[in-house]
C-alpha cells in the first residue's frame, strides 16, 4: 500500500541527497568517455580514414581527464561517487585514490601512444573490423578496473577488457592468431572463474562487495572468518591474470601472434591490471593474510623473474623474447608485494608504472625493427644501426631501461625492491632481483648485437627503407618518459610513496566512501 499522506519517507537513510560535486564526476568520466567514443567509432567503422582522426583526439581527451583526476586526488585525497545515488555499501561505488589515479593516467598515456602507432600500423581491413572501437572498449575496462571501489564491479571491468582483448587478438583471422587466442582465452577464463568464485565466497562471508566496507569488516572479524582461504583464492586468480609462475605459460604462447601494436597494448596494460588488483586486495583488504602468504608469493616471484629472463635468452623471435621479459617484470612486482612495507610495495608500484611504458615501447621497437629487417628472426636480422641511427639510439635506451640500468626508469624500482628485501633479511630475493636484471641485459644484448650492431646478413626483399614517423613519434615519447623519470624520479617517487602509505592505512579511502564514519 502507498504511504499515507501524513507520513514522510526519510530518503536520506537510503540515498545521497546532495548533488554530486564537479570533482566527483571526474571519477566516472574516463569510463563514460571511452564507451561513448567507442560507440561513435563503431558506427563509423566503414569510414576507415576517419577512424584514427576520431580515436587519437578521443585518447588525448582521455589523457586530459585522467590527468585532471590525478591532480584532484593528489591535492584533495580519495574521491567517491556512488551509482544511482544509493548510499554505500548498497550502491556501486567508484572510488579513486592515488594508486588508481596513477595507474589510470599512465594507462591513458600508453593507449595514446598505441593509437598514434596504429595510425600507420593497422591497415584498412583492421580498421574496418574494429581496431579502434576495440581499443576504446579496452580502455573502458582498464579505466573501470583502476577506478572502481566495488570488488564485483572489478570483476565486471575485467570481463569488459577481456572481451575487447579477444577482438584485438584475432584481428586479421590468421591461423596463428586463432591458435594464440584459444590459449589466451582458456587460461584467462579459468582465472576469471577463480576470481568469480572468490568474489562469491567473499560476499558470503561479509555480505558486502564495497572495498572500503570489506577493509573495515575484515579488520574487525579477522579471528572468526576463513580469510586465509579467501586471500589464497585471490592470489591464485590474480597471479594467473598477471602471468606469474607457474601459471604464466599462456602469455608467451599468445602475445607474439596479434598485430605488433596489439601486443604492445597487451604488454603495457593487461598484466598490470592483474598486478593492480592483487596489490589492492592483498595490501589494502587482507594485509595480515598477505603477510602470511608472503613466502609463497616471494618464491613465485623469484621463479617468475629468473625463468622469464632465461626464457628471453633462449628466444630467436624478438616478439617471443619480449613476452618472456613481460613475465620477468611481473616477478619484480610480486617480489615487492611479498616484501611489503613502504619500500617493497612502493617499488612494486613504481616498477608496474615503469613496465607499462617501457614494455609498450619495446613492442613498438620490435614492430619497427621487423619492418626494417623484413622479419622478427634475430638470426636473419642485422644492420639496423647503420640504416636507422636515431631509432637504434631509442632502442638502446629502452634496452637499458628494461634491464634496470641507470639513469633510466627501470633502475629505481629495482633498487627499492632489492633494498626492501635486504632490510628484512630476504637476501635470496634481493639476489633474484639483481640476477634477473643481469639475465635481462644478456637477452637484450643479444638483440642489440645481432639485429642492430652486426652487419646485415642478406638483403631482405620487401623491408622498409626507414622507420615511419608515425611509429617513431609515440616510440620516442615513451622513451623520453623513461629517461625523464630516471633522471628526475623524486616527483613520481613521492606520489608512489603516498599511494603505498594510503594502501597500508586506508582510513582516507574508507572516509571517502563513508563520510564521518557513517556506516
Amino acid at each position: 500500500m502507498a504511504a499515507s499522506s501524513g507520513s514522510a519517507l526519510d530518503l536520506s537513510q537510503a540515498l545521497v541527497m546532495a548533488p554530486a560535486a564537479p570533482r566527483e564526476w571526474l571519477v566516472v568520466l574516463p569510463v563514460v568517455w571511452c564507451l561513448a567514443s567507442g560507440a561513435v567509432l563503431l558506427m563509423l567503422r566503414k569510414q576507415v580514414r576517419l577512424q584514427p582522426l576520431i580515436a587519437i583526439p578521443a585518447l588525448l581527451v582521455l589523457l586530459a581527464l585522467d590527468g585532471l583526476l590525478l591532480w584532484q586526488v593528489a591535492a584533495g585525497g580519495p574521491i567517491t561517487m556512488v551509482m544511482g545515488r544509493w548510499l554505500p555499501p548498497f550502491g556501486i561505488a567508484f572510488t579513486v585514490d592515488l594508486l588508481g589515479a596513477l595507474f589510470a593516467f599512465v594507462s591513458a598515456l600508453v593507449a595514446l601512444a598505441g593509437g598514434v602507432y596504429a595510425a600507420g600500423g593497422i591497415d584498412a581491413s583492421g580498421r574496418r573490423y574494429g581496431f579502434y572501437p576495440f581499443l576504446m572498449l579496452l580502455m573502458a575496462g582498464v579505466s573501470g578496473a583502476f577506478l572502481t571501489g566495488d570488488i564485483f564491479n572489478l570483476y565486471v571491468w575485467f570481463e569488459v577488457l577481456l572481451i575487447s582483448s579477444f577482438g584485438l587478438l584475432v584481428l586479421g583471422s590468421e591461423p596463428r592468431q586463432i591458435d594464440g587466442a584459444v590459449k589466451y582465452a582458456f587460461l584467462n577464463l579459468v582465472a576469471t572463474t577463480l576470481f568469480l568464485i572468490a568474489v562469491g565466497y567473499l560476499y558470503g562471508l561479509f555480505g558486502t562487495l564495497n572495498m572500503a566496507d570489506i577493509a573495515v569488516k575484515a579488520a574487525a572479524r579477522r579471528g572468526d572468518l576463513p580469510l586465509m582461504t579467501l586471500a589464497s583464492l585471490f592470489v591464485l586468480a590474480f597471479g594467473m591474470k598477471a602471468a606469474a609462475f607457474p601459471v604464466n605459460f599462456w602469455l608467451p604462447a599468445s602475445y607474439h601472434t596479434p598485430r605488433v601494436v596489439v601486443s604492445a597494448l597487451f604488454a603495457g596494460l593487461l598484466t598490470k591490471v592483474g598486478v593492480y588488483a592483487l596489490i589492492r586486495v592483498i595490501v589494502m583488504l587482507f594485509p595480515v593474510e598477505g603477510e602470511e602468504l608472503s613466502f609463497v608469493v616471494a618464491t613465485a616471484a623469484a621463479a617468475t623473474m629468473i625463468l622469464g629472463a632465461l626464457g628471453a635468452i633462449g628466444q630467436s623471435d624478438i616478439r617471443r623474447l619480449l613476452g618472456y621479459l613481460v613475465i620477468s617484470g611481473i616477478g619484480v612486482m610480486l617480489a615487492g608485494v611479498a616484501v611489503g612495507g613502504p619500500g617493497g610495495v612502493g617499488g612494486a608500484l613504481f616498477y608496474a608504472l615503469h613496465s607499462m611504458v617501457v614494455m609498450t615501447a619495446l613492442y613498438m621497437t620490435a614492430g619497427i625493427a621487423g619492418r626494417l629487417a623484413g622479419g622478427f628472426d634475430l638470426h636473419a636480422s642485422g644492420g639496423l644501426y647503420g640504416r636507422a641511427a636515431f631509432f637504434s639510439a631509442v632502442s638502446l635506451v629502452l634496452f637499458l631501461s628494461v634491464s634496470g640500468m641507470p639513469p633510466f626508469s627501470g633502475f629505481w624500482p629495482k633498487v627499492m625492491v632489492a633494498k626492501a628485501a635486504l632490510d628484512i633479511g630476504a637476501w635470496w630475493l634481493a639476489g633474484a632481483v639483481l640476477l634477473s636484471g643481469f639475465l635481462t641485459m644478456i637477452a637484450v644484448g643479444r638483440v642489440w648485437t645481432l639485429a642492430y650492431w652486426r652487419p646485415a646478413v642478406t638483403g631482405t626483399p620487401g623491408a622498409d627503407p626507414a622507420p615511419r614517423n608515425d611509429a617513431l613519434v609515440p616510440l620516442s615519447m615513451l622513451a623520453l618518459v623513461s629517461v625523464l623519470v630516471g633522471l628526475f624520479p623524486d616527483l613520481l617517487l613521492s606520489q608512489i610513496q603516498s599511494a603505498a602509505a594510503l594502501l597500508a592505512e586506508p582510513s582516507a579511502y574508507v572516509d571517502s566512501v563513508f563520510p564521518q564514519g557513517a556506516r
